[in-house]
């Protein structure tokens, strides 16, 4: 006699998310990815999309920065959730007016 074996597979639906990514100018691009697929793909997909540099943008997902390797499994993101993205700055010295 054969056994039958059921496997228990989760629906496809399941595996992937839709995340909404928003930038600054309220300009929102949608990506629909694996949960365990690494952020950067994302990162670097939103980048390219909007011709800027990598080095250049942050993100952000419950107000903690984003990084390359984590995934929407590993940030416990759920399906319609928000990355936002803001424009990296540096510099900005105050300089003294004490003489």
């Amino acid at each position: 006699m054969e056994e039958s074996k059921i496997e228990k597979k989760e629906p496809a639906s399941a595996e992937h998310i839709n995340i909404k990514v928003v930038s600054g100018d309220s300009n929102e691009v949608f990506f629909k990815i694996k949960q365990t697929t690494p952020l950067r793909k994302l990162m670097d997909a939103y980048c390219e999309r909007q011709g800027k540099a990598a080095d250049s943008v942050r993100f952000l997902y419950d107000g903690h920065r984003v990084q390359a390797t984590d995934t929407p499994q590993s940030l416990d993101m759920a399906d319609g959730d928000t990355i936002d993205v803001m424009v990296e700055q540096i510099g900005g010295s105050l300089q003294s007016t004490m003489q």
